[in-house]
């Protein structure tokens, strides 16, 4: 089964989607990757989905890839007197880590890492930014504040602080439960949520090591004070729009979204951009126009990925989602606009072996225009980097790991196949049109450009390019 696009899907699953025809209709209909999201369901509703997903892989014959949620921390108010309280703006409003149910005056927060990072003058957001306070005066375990903007509050609501670095890790007790048994399942990458600085990277990889790869949440805004040093430890990035929405005035997220995927596509990190995509869906079955042209924008500037949540988990048209998103990424890509678009927000590659051959490829795909460009890897690597140079044509990603072709499944333009292990460049070469010719990307007679490294087995030694011609 061949995707004819370069864009990936991915989508969440959920109760509208948590029996096995559903899952196959929405792989047939276009998704390339399933999450998992760990703040909703058990375990073991998560496994029954894994297992589904891993069997109808089995029957397709194409790597499917699993992306593993972690909730992250979540940072909530206890309960009020009658479960709600209302805020009036101008009002006098007190946080403090009193277990007793709050009012319009105060309200319990058992957080105390927010009280030891706060300053006066720092605003708070709470039930997703609808109602704001500031910080007036504070101690280790109460804040006093004044309503800026006031509301009706109910329990439990989330609380966000968005211009203070908070100490906490983001990875929780529950996570790093959920962590174990995602990792034992065998799922493919993993989402790090309420990432701020690199060290929380460098916490995540201390425990998966190279069982998954790793993709960055930004969502929090002192993410973005260090997203090249992110970008550099991670193996991929999440553009949660949501969360960056509460936390910062809505109008900058379009520019921080561009910036981010500027930063992912220049290290060659795929980049996937996530939020409220077709959120209209979740009860309709078209969407808005202004939605289409939401997910037109991000396929344009070139993602690796567009993903869907609750359109796709909890809403009633879930199919018809993966199908329009599907249609939208084939419209686009099909714009003679999109790849000079691609070909003007490149950047040139960098002094190394790897790069130098993959910029190589980019040209030589350019100039000849071959049937495919074939990439012969055994960590993903190899076509990491020619994914990195958007070729004007197709990525034939050629390995003997299944983890590595599953974590494909997340990358733009590359169509991954299980291979077994060759042993000279002869043999390579022989695999390399014997696949694309089944595969149906290449016929009798057409060229192919061949990229991989020696010796083979090895990460990292991206260094030789050969064009091949498909034997008659």
């Amino acid at each position: 089964m061949r995707r004819t696009r370069s864009a990936r899907i991915v989508a969440t699953l959920g109760p509208s989607t948590t029996e096995e025809p559903a899952i196959r209709e929405l792989f047939e209909r276009g998704v390339d990757v399933f999450r998992l999201n760990f703040s909703h369901g058990t375990q073991h509703d998560h496994a029954r989905r894994l297992e589904t997903i891993r069997r109808l892989e089995r029957e397709s014959g194409r790597p499917i890839g699993i992306l593993l949620d972690l909730q992250g921390p979540k940072l909530r108010l206890g309960t009020f007197e009658g479960g709600r309280a209302q805020l009036d703006a101008g009002a006098r409003f007190r946080l403090d880590m009193d277990k007793a149910a709050g009012n319009a005056r105060r309200a319990p927060l058992p957080h105390p890492e927010i009280f030891a990072a706060l300053q006066d003058g720092t605003e708070l957001l709470l039930d997703d930014g609808k109602l704001r306070l500031r910080v007036d005066s504070h101690g280790p375990d109460f804040a006093e504040t004044t309503v800026l903007v006031g509301g009706p509050i109910s329990d439990r609501k989330g609380v966000n602080v968005p211009s203070v670095l908070l100490p906490i890790s983001p990875l929780t007790p529950k996570d790093r439960d959920d962590l174990a048994f995602g990792l034992s399942m065998g799922v493919d990458w993993v989402a790090l949520s309420f990432v701020q600085r690199p060290e929380d990277i460098e916490e995540a990889r201390a425990i998966i090591g190279s069982r998954a790869w790793i993709m960055a949440k930004l969502e929090k805004p002192a993410a973005i004070e260090h997203l090249d040093a992110i970008v550099a430890l991670c193996d991929g990035i999440m553009v949660a729009r949501g969360d960056l929405g509460v936390e910062l005035p809505p109008e900058q997220v379009p520019e921080l979204q561009r910036l981010i995927v500027r930063a992912c596509r220049k290290r060659g990190k795929p980049v996937v951009v996530a939020t409220q995509m077709l959120e209209s869906m979740i009860a309709s079955p078209v969407p808005t126009r202004a939605e289409v042209s939401d997910v037109a924008t991000a396929v344009y500037d070139g993602v690796d990925a567009v993903m869907l949540s609750a359109e796709s988990a909890s809403g009633k048209y879930p199919f018809e989602a993966v199908a329009m998103m599907d249609r939208i990424i084939a419209r686009v890509e099909a714009d003679p606009s999109y790849r000079a678009g691609i070909d003007a927000t490149h950047d040139a590659a960098r002094s190394t072996t790897a790069d130098a051959v993959c910029a190589s490829l980019r040209q030589v795909a350019s100039l000849l225009a071959p049937a495919a460009t074939v990439t012969y890897t055994s960590s993903g690597f190899t076509s990491l980097r020619a994914a990195r140079e958007r070729p004007a044509v197709p990525i034939l990603s050629l390995t003997p790991d299944i983890a590595a072709a599953r974590r494909m499944a997340m990358v733009w333009g590359v169509h991954a196949v299980l291979v077994d292990d060759v042993h000279d460049v002869g043999e390579m070469i022989d695999c390399a049109c014997r696949t694309a010719r089944a595969e149906g990307f290449a016929k009798e007679g057409d060229d192919v450009v061949v990229v991989a490294g020696l010796p083979f087995g090895q990460s990292g030694t991206t260094n030789l390019l050969h064009v091949a011609r498909i034997p008659r």
